[in-house]
């Protein structure tokens, strides 16, 4: 009678660990598929290269619309946070370390506000304070929980105009539209910077794979010239759009998506 109780207990134990270690197993799995994108960017000349060429071209652009461009309004340059200036990576090299997902750690990071600058852009950033030009810092990262250690971050590592006035994050709604709009309005944007097609308009975002290239190759004239887009393999709305903006998916179901998403030949 002892031995059949034993093994029912066995028999329940494992049934009820079988989700748990497939669930483990799926986050490994995704985390596994971050590896080469993390290594890529924490390791390549590549990528330093490319922010470098990035911010060369924001000098160049910001140099012709000083001496082109007539305007009575100050003029300003708008960037995103997160793998645009600061680099996030080790955040993400620690997840994978850990087999988590997702906000694991994310506020442990903020906190400690010791994300390092990404190439070129401090220097472009105070090259263009040097020229007059204001720089406007809007971010998806919180008003309420993360805006001081953000601006200590910035602080420290020598980005300009890192105030309130200037740092503009989110509070009731995700979209950075109405925040790029009341700068708008008073001065003249020069260039926008971000590795998120939603930072530079609102016509890219909830939009399918197939509409958002649609809508890059119609405004294929401005990137480059008004729009500057920095590398991000980690994350972002590309990977939304692969998963139909349904924010709940299992691992598995984020996996299965990816998989299916590619083109073969």
């Amino acid at each position: 009678m002892k031995k059949t109780c034993f093994v029912a207990e066995v028999l329940l134990v494992v049934a009820l660990a079988t989700p748990t270690l497939s669930q483990d197993s799926a986050r490994r799995n995704i985390n596994d598929q971050s590896v080469g994108a993390t290594a890529w960017f924490q390791s390549s000349a590549e990528a330093q290269a490319l922010f470098y060429q990035a911010y060369n071209v924001a000098r160049l652009m910001l140099d012709h619309d000083l001496t082109a461009m007539k305007t009575e309004k100050k003029r300003a340059v708008i960037v995103d946070i997160d793998e645009t200036v600061l680099d996030n990576s080790p955040h993400q090299a620690t997840m994978i370390q850990r087999d988590s997902v997702f906000p694991a750690y994310w506020k442990e990071w903020v906190n400690a506000a010791k994300a390092e600058a990404l190439p070129g852009a401090v220097e472009f950033l105070q090259y263009a304070a040097s020229k007059g030009v204001e720089v406007f810092y809007v971010s998806g990262r919180t008003q309420k929980e993360e805006l001081e250690p953000t601006k200590k971050n910035l602080v420290v590592r020598g980005f300009p105009f890192s105030d309130n006035a200037h740092l503009m994050f989110r509070t009731d709604e995700s979209s950075k539209e109405k925040r790029r709009q009341s700068i708008a309005d008073k001065y003249h944007i020069v260039l926008l910077m971000g590795d998120n097609l939603n930072d530079f308009s609102n016509i890219f975002e909830r939009k399918s794979v197939t509409d958002r290239a649609a809508e890059v190759k119609r405004l294929k004239e401005e990137f480059g010239k008004r729009f500057i887009v920095l590398p991000n393999p980690f994350y972002g709305d590309w990977e939304s759009a692969l998963f139909k903006y349904q924010p709940h998916l299992t691992p598995d179901q984020r996996n299965k998506l990816r998989k299916e998403s590619l083109k073969g030949f």
